[in-house]
């Protein structure tokens, strides 16, 4: 059953994202949808949803209020193609953009006294290099909008939804993780913790796509429109799969 809510308060998409982890909360909630500019809500469940609840659950939030009567039985697209308009490699044409701009230069920084010939290429300092970019540039963009990206974060992530003050220092995190692969400091400890914080940050996502919740993917901050999907889970499995490696070799 979908059905639509008029909520108030919600003034940027920072708003959305904490009104879809509110909402998110209800049992039998299958997926949220806010929509700041008109303040709807749309949301996908097993059940009715009563105007008691939307308020019950508002209460600890006071920005936020319940506008009108829900309009239920909507359209199952409806409200959420919006804001998932277009079609996913649109959609994360950002994303592989920026990944494919990571490895293009950590494949041309790889090779052993800059002799470019494949017995000359280093597989450790090609994914080295990979890193130490993702930590950097993925980082950046979380830091532009720290509060937006901790709001989206905890609706995942195991961890920032149990302490949201992760979520604030996750990309300060990573930060540290890209300048210590920068600067060649205790690399052994960073591919550790590139393990652990990856490995563990996978299992919300994998948990998130399981249940088919339509939320944004934050690992490049609330500046583009990412959703959750496969692609993340392989995203950090991924790193967890460098780190790994790099231990190794």
């Amino acid at each position: 059953m979908t059905q639509q809510f008029n909520i108030s308060g919600m003034t940027c998409e920072a708003c959305e994202y904490k009104i879809q982890h509110i909402f998110s909360q209800i049992p039998n909630v299958k997926s949220v949808v806010a929509k700041h500019f008109n303040d709807s809500v749309t949301i996908e469940s097993d059940h009715k949803i009563s105007q008691e609840t939307i308020l019950d659950i508002l209460k600890p939030h006071s920005k936020y209020g319940l506008m009108a009567n829900p309009t239920a039985n909507l359209d199952r697209q409806s409200g959420l193609n919006d804001s998932t308009s277009g079609t996913q490699s649109n959609q994360y044409f950002p994303l592989f953009l920026i990944v494919g701009f990571i490895t293009v230069v950590s494949f041309a920084t790889s090779f052993y006294g800059d002799i470019y010939a494949f017995e000359y290429f280093e597989l450790k300092t090609f994914l080295h290099n990979f890193m130490t970019g993702f930590f950097l540039v993925f980082s950046f963009f979380k830091l532009l909008n720290v509060k937006a990206f901790a709001e989206s974060f905890q609706m995942y992530d195991l961890l920032a939804a149990k302490l949201p003050f992760y979520g604030k220092i996750y990309p300060f995190i990573e930060l540290s993780l890209g300048i210590l692969c920068l600067i060649h400091f205790q690399l052994n400890y960073v591919y550790l913790a590139d393990i652990i914080i990856m490995g563990f940050g996978a299992l919300g996502v994998i948990q998130s796509v399981v249940d088919k919740r339509k939320i944004k993917c934050a690992c490049l901050g609330t500046v583009f429109n990412l959703p959750m999907s496969t692609v993340t889970i392989i995203e950090n499995s991924l790193m967890v799969l460098i780190g790994i490696i790099l231990l190794n070799l």
